[in-house]
Formats: C-alpha cells, structure tokens, sequence
C-alpha cells in the first residue's frame, strides 16, 4: 500500500515539474534563462542545449545575453535561435548576443494565457490518470485480498487527498504565469 503512494506522489510530482518546465519555456515578454531551454546548437555535430555552452546572463526585465565559451561558437548560437520558434532576432556585437524581448500586444497575451491553459489542463489529465492507475491497482489489490476493505477505502481516500493537492499546485502555477503574462 505505502508503496502504492510512493509511485502515485512521484509519478504526479513528475506531472507537476513538467508543467513547470514548460510554463518556463512560454516568452511573456519578460526575459528569462528558460526561454533558451528548448534551443540545441550543432555544436561539432552535436545538438547542444545553450546554456550548456554559453554563459546566459538577464541584465535587465527584457534582455538576455549569451557569451559562448568559444567566440567562434557565436554565430552557430545565433543561427539556432533564428531557426528556432521564439521569434526574436538577436542583436551580435561579436562578443555576446543579446536579445531583446519585445512586449508581447493583448491579442498575443489572450493566446498566451489559452495556451497556458491547455498545458494545465494536460497536466491535469496525467494527474488523473495516474489516480485512475492507482485507483485500479488497488482494486486489484483488494480483488486478489492483498488488502482488506477498510484498507482500500483509506487507500482510495489518500490517492485523492494526493490527486487534490497536486491539481491545486497545477491550479497555483497555472494563476501564477497567468498573472506574468498579464501584468508585464
């Protein structure tokens, strides 16, 4: 049974923490180092994460700069970003790049917070169904008299004390980016 839980909190935390990563990857005007998260370089033939070569550094709300670690890496940088989705060009000095986020028009805020909607409620989904998972296993437990059913009916309310509390964290992040997108 308490290995049951176990599987149910981490494999819902894992839900959760993937809504994180992806709310961190929606541009809202404001810069931040996640942005460049999803952007891989060819890097000596191999595709590579930015902030695995580059220093990135936010001097300010709207900018971020990237310094490769080898100079000559600089335009392989800059082309990935261009080629990438986020829709912003960078500014090459020879040194670093800088990008400049521009603010995002209401028309584009109202996409951003539907889209950030839907990726919560994908989360949502995955978190319950792995209660439904749970739920199942632990019928079979009870079917196959593992567990008794005053234990399965515990267990039945646990997973959804469990289920509930990570819906409200999806709801939290959810209110949180909401606000960032709005509010810029």
């Amino acid at each position: 049974m308490q290995a049951l839980l176990k599987d149910l909190e981490a494999r819902m935390s894992t839900a959760v923490d993937t809504l994180g990563r992806e709310f961190a990857s929606v541009r809202t005007g404001r810069a931040s180092t996640g942005l460049l998260d999803v952007i891989r370089v060819d890097y000596y033939g191999t595709q590579t994460p930015i902030n695995q070569m580059a220093s990135i550094s936010v001097p300010d709300a709207r900018t971020l700069v990237i310094q490769p670690w080898e100079a000559a890496q600089l335009k392989a940088v800059e082309k990935a970003i261009i080629a990438s989705d986020l829709g912003i060009t960078p500014a090459n000095d020879g040194k670093v790049l800088r990008l400049t986020m521009p603010t995002p028009t209401e028309e584009r805020r109202k996409q951003l917070v539907k889209t950030i909607h839907k990726m919560a409620e994908e989360a949502r989904v995955a978190v319950r169904n792995v209660r439904r998972e749970a739920n199942d296993k632990l019928k079979a437990m009870a079917k196959d008299t593992k567990v008794s059913e005053d234990e399965e009916r515990r267990g039945h309310d646990q997973i959804q004390k469990v289920t509930d509390r990570h819906i409200a964290k999806v709801d939290e992040l959810l209110k949180k980016k909401e606000q960032e997108i709005l509010t810029f």
